[in-house]
């Protein structure tokens, strides 16, 4: 799953090389931390956080049924 939000945030982004993607266990599931650089912010979450529900919507559907994944955006 790590793989995948990374692929679409580099795809998104003007600096790829500084996008970093982390994993980390919580109460209620997983949680993916996405880092980019302070410009490319607003490019990965989008006008009115469209993109950043849309990475959401991709990973949930590819989420095994008994797992559940969050993704967070980081600066």
């Amino acid at each position: 799953m790590r793989e995948l939000v990374l692929f679409i945030t580099q795809s998104l982004v003007s600096q790829p090389d500084q996008v970093q993607v982390t994993e980390v266990p919580g109460e209620d599931g997983l949680i993916l931390k996405v880092s980019v650089a302070s410009e490319d912010v607003g490019k990965v979450i989008g006008k009115q956080g469209r993109i950043a529900k849309a990475i959401r919507t991709v990973v949930r559907a590819a989420s095994p049924l008994d797992q559940r994944i969050f993704v967070e955006i980081d600066s």
